[in-house]
């Protein structure tokens, strides 16, 4: 994809994102990882629904986080256009005590990402709340101003028996209106059994601030990597 023009209030680099209201992000493979069980770092492709890329994710973390922290691990994610310049950056600080929703009320227990755009410009948090079984988050804005809600399944069904997606609902405050929605969906059974490489979609309204698309796409990574980095989640 081409770099569209520049629009005025939007990031550089989130002009496509204006012009969407759904996009694709897949995993990539890591053939090293299937041979030996070395968690390498996470890499995603961006497309729009004509299977274009848009952008490319990319995961910087520490080598040994990785392998003995598992999903539960600290990382930056970096969000690059197709001229390979980053246009987002989304950032997870390790929290050793975050393991259950139902302490999220506490600082300590909570997992948040922060979202830039451009780099060093925070536009957005993804914050986890207290809940007992449903997965909830609140999405900010830059001023922690709640904007949406986040609300998973009550289960998560994960693993080769589990052909259905999985939907994370994108709603108002009040929860009375759904606006979009963060869905793993199936990858087929080899990728299941052998990979923790996802497919996943995020839709969102067409005329929603570039800045929150680009917070709700950074989600994304969050959710991936709390409920569905498998092998690791087992391993740890």
């Amino acid at each position: 994809m081409d770099r569209p023009p520049a629009i005025p209030g939007v990031p550089p680099g989130l002009e496509y994102l204006s012009q969407i209201d759904q996009l694709l992000v897949h995993q990539q493979v890591e053939i090293m990882e299937m041979v030996t069980g070395w968690e390498a770092c996470n890499k995603y492709q961006v497309k729009n629904t004509l299977g274009q890329q848009v952008y490319f994710a990319s995961e910087e973390s520490d080598a040994c986080a990785r392998q003995c922290c598992g999903a539960s691990r600290g990382f930056v994610m970096h969000i690059s256009d197709n001229f390979g310049v980053e246009i987002v950056r989304v950032r997870r600080e390790f929290n050793c005590c975050a393991c259950y929703s139902c302490c999220a009320n506490l600082d300590c227990c909570k997992m948040e990402i922060s979202i830039e755009a451009p780099v060093g410009q925070v536009v957005g948090y993804a914050t986890q709340n207290r809940s007992c079984l449903t997965p909830r988050y609140t999405i900010s804005d830059a001023c922690r101003e709640p904007i949406f809600k986040l609300t998973g399944p009550k289960c998560i069904c994960q693993g080769i028996c589990c052909t259905q997606d999985v939907e994370f609902k994108i709603s108002t405050l009040n929860e009375a209106d759904v606006i979009g929605k963060i869905s793993k969906q199936w990858s087929g059974f080899g990728r299941e059994v052998y990979t923790d490489a996802d497919n996943f979609s995020i839709s969102f309204p067409l005329d929603l601030d570039a800045k929150m698309k680009a917070t709700l796409l950074g989600t994304l990574f969050l959710i991936d990597f709390m409920y569905f980095e498998q092998k690791q989640n087992n391993r740890n």
